[in-house]
């Protein structure tokens, strides 16, 4: 594929633009916008893996690496204002959820210590693991905003926080994971994933492709849920003051 050839599949950009404006949709801003930050940025993301690849210096894999939990974290953060230090507990996250894989992958020698490996399965690690984030916020918070008399009525029968967010916990981290969980059951059947139709059509062995995808589908799973654990046992204390109070005014201030 060259430029030209990538050009023509503007067309697929073209048709959205044409339906928007016919049905006065609205999305033609948004559209633009996103197709113009998206070739921008990874042609910007393309030349620099190149040379990260060329260098193979593990200050650079690192870089790239802070980069993306960087990046995840911003755009995850808005949707935890009502929980106190959101940021720190997004960090700590996503850290936790990289280097738990990257020490499997390498300290069992599945994947050799590379840039060409490393970078490209930690993108896909930190954002599964930001859009799971992003699920479990937004489930958590309605969650809670629906269910604060349930909450306020375990703490005055003398119940711990932890009892008393216990089914809003365990709401949140379901609703968030069952979609990774649903999607592998028909993997394979409804759609070939990603990963796999490219390393195919790079013209790698299709029984390769397939084993390289099968440990990408086990690691999100691994993310799905961990990410989704943790960072409800780390924000569910802060809803919480010393004396065991829920903190029921931040939720009415998201209300109004």
């Amino acid at each position: 594929m060259n430029y030209f050839t990538l050009s023509l599949a503007l067309i697929f950009v073209f048709i959205p633009l044409i339906l928007s404006k016919t049905l006065n949709l609205g999305l033609e801003k948004d559209t633009v916008i996103a197709t113009i930050r998206s070739i921008i940025q990874l042609l910007v993301v393309g030349y620099i893996l190149k040379m990260v690849f060329d260098t193979e210096h593990l200050f650079f894999i690192f870089i790239m690496i802070a980069l993306m939990i960087t990046a995840a974290t911003q755009n995850t953060r808005k949707k935890g204002v009502s929980i106190k230090g959101i940021t720190w507990k997004l960090v700590i996250t996503f850290v936790f959820i990289e280097l738990l894989t990257q020490l499997i992958l390498i300290g069992f020698h599945i994947i050799p210590p590379t840039a060409q490996y490393m970078i490209p399965i930690s993108g896909m690690v930190i954002g599964n693991s930001m859009v799971l984030a992003i699920l479990f916020l937004n489930r958590f918070d309605a969650e809670i905003a629906s269910r604060k008399e349930h909450i306020e009525l375990i703490l005055s029968l003398g119940g711990t926080p932890k009892q008393a967010i216990q089914k809003q916990l365990v709401a949140s981290i379901k609703a968030s994971t069952i979609p990774t969980i649903e999607s592998q059951k028909t993997i394979g059947l409804v759609q070939l994933p990603g990963m796999m139709s490219g390393q195919i059509i790079a013209g790698a062995d299709p029984v390769q492709a397939v084993q390289f995808q099968l440990l990408i589908l086990f690691l999100l799973l691994t993310t799905a849920v961990t990410t989704s654990v943790l960072l409800g046992f780390l924000a569910y204390p802060t809803l919480f003051n010393d004396r065991m109070q829920f903190l029921e005014d931040r939720f009415i201030k998201r209300e109004k």
